[in-house]
Formats: C-alpha cells, sequence, structure tokens
C-alpha cells in the first residue's frame, strides 16, 4: 500500500471519529437546550418593564427585584445563561409574539384573552388588584364611590378595564409607582388601582397612602411563551416545581417580602379570568 494511500485512509478514519464525537456530543450535553427555540444561543432572554419596583426595577444601570431573581433561578435550572432585558409594559406581549426574547417574567397575570397569544407556565406568585387613594381621603370608601373619579392605571395591565369600567376619567402611566407618587400629591388623582404588594410596598417607603377595602380579585402571575414555544414552557414549569421544592423559590420570596408570595388562601376569592 502507497504512503498517499495510507494517509487517505487514516485522514477518512479520523474525519469518522471526529464526526461521531460530535453527534455524540449533541446529544448528550452542550446542545442539550436545542429543542428550545432561543433568541441567543444559551441564553434564556426574558422580558419585563424595569418600572414595577420591587418586582423589576433598574438601579446603578443594572435590573434588579424578585422577577429578575425568579428568571434568574429558573435560567440555571435549564442550564442556560440568564439575560433580562426591558420592554415598555404596553407592548411586551408584542415583543414575545415578535420574537424579541423568549419569555416575558415580568409580573404578567394570566388572562383567557392573553391566553389566546401566548403560553402561560403555573403560576410563580400571586397578587390582588387593589384600589389606593391618599391617606387623607374620605370621600372613596369602596370601589363603587369612583364613579367619575380620576384614576390612574398603566395601560395594557389587568387593572386597565376595570378602571374603564368604574370610571372614564382615567390617567394613563408607565409605571405604577409613578402613578402612586402622583397620588401622594394633592389635585393629580383621586385613586389608583395596582398591585396590592407594590401599593404596600409603596406605603412601607412613605408613601402617604392607604388601600380601599378587600382586593377586587386576585390574579396569578406566571411566566409567559410563545405558543409554538411549548417545550420551554414545560422545562420553566419544572424549574419553577423545584425551586419551590428545594427552598430556592421560598428563599428569593422571603427576600423581597419577608413572606412567601404562594402562601395564599384562595379559597373563596374571585380569582381573575
Amino acid at each position: 500500500m502507497s504512503k498517499l494511500k495510507m494517509m487517505l485512509l487514516l485522514l477518512a478514519a479520523t474525519i469518522l471519529v471526529l464526526s461521531a464525537c460530535g453527534k455524540d456530543k449533541d446529544a448528550t450535553g452542550d446542545d442539550s437546550n436545542q429543542e428550545y427555540e432561543l433568541v441567543k444561543k444559551g441564553n434564556l432572554t426574558f422580558a419585563m418593564s424595569g418600572l414595577y419596583k420591587p418586582f423589576n426595577y433598574e438601579e446603578g444601570g443594572k435590573l434588579m427585584g424578585f422577577d429578575v431573581d425568579i428568571g434568574n433561578a429558573i435560567s440555571e435550572k435549564l442550564g442556560l445563561e440568564p439575560n433580562p432585558v426591558t420592554n415598555p409594559f404596553e407592548t411586551i406581549l408584542q415583543g414575545l409574539i415578535g420574537v424579541k426574547y423568549d419569555a416575558i417574567i415580568g409580573s404578567m397575570a394570566y388572562t383567557d384573552e392573553r391566553a389566546k397569544q401566548a403560553n402561560f407556565t403555573e403560576p410563580y406568585y400571586y397578587s390582588g388588584g387593589m384600589v389606593f387613594v391618599h391617606k387623607d381621603n374620605t370621600d372613596i370608601q369602596s370601589a363603587e364611590d369612583l364613579k367619575g373619579k380620576k384614576i390612574g392605571v398603566v395601560a395594557q395591565t389587568t387593572y386597565d378595564q376595570p378602571a374603564q369600567e368604574l370610571s372614564d376619567n382615567i390617567q394613563y402611566y408607565n409605571s405604577d409607582v409613578v402613578a402612586l407618587k402622583d397620588l401622594t400629591i394633592p389635585g393629580r388623582l383621586d385613586a389608583v388601582i395596582t398591585s396590592d404588594i407594590v401599593g404596600f410596598e409603596s406605603i412601607e417607603n412613605g408613601f402617604e397612602l392607604k388601600e380601599v377595602g378587600q382586593p377586587l380579585w386576585v390574579e396569578k402571575a406566571s411566566v409567559v411563551v410563545r405558543p409554538e414555544n411549548d417545550a420551554l414552557r414545560a422545562a420553566i414549569d419544572e424549574a419553577l416545581a423545584e425551586l419551590i421544592e428545594d427552598g430556592t423559590y421560598d428563599e428569593i420570596s422571603q427576600k423581597w417580602f419577608n413572606r412567601n408570595l404562594l402562601d395564599v388562601d384562595l379559597e373563596g376569592v374571585e380569582i381573575l379570568k
């Protein structure tokens, strides 16, 4: 056998071995997330408004908050690098459908209408839609007293439609915290409808506000993915279950709220649909 023929045979054998190794590698690990349709390979890119403190907000040029920590923990469970990004809440669902990011981990509540456009995981926390007024306000004792009043709300949130049903005088904001801040200024607003958690957090931070009655409803904040990316939805559900089971979820929730946001008595409570 000539030296040239021997070299060609050795080269062919080497290529076959390398090819087989490459296939084994794809099947066993490095590309184990290839079944997910990710906008950036090896990363879980998840969106939020960045204006919903303490769930998600920017401080020192860095995204922080409960949603961010949950997203980071989910990413770790999936073997992906976390890549949190911001998008205005008013168009955040459109951005997901437009493949700007893989998921929304930004306190988006499940509704039947939203579920027509995207897939929702099991809830990663519960919160209530609540009316807040200035602490000195004595005119508004219940939601029924909001007729004709000026209500502050973030557009396209679950609080938008109920506000429209209660009053035709709506002031729109891109941040619940800004709306609540305006509520502390005489003459700006009569009330704000937002999450009970966000409202109570603002009161703890010195906002001169008070809640009106009980929450109007309880909503299920979930992770949202595109309909065609159901493998990712299933994997995130599994990751959430593991985070709850191993205590990571409770640790994150205690860090931000000194309580577990999933530990809620839902008996007899209206769940937002």
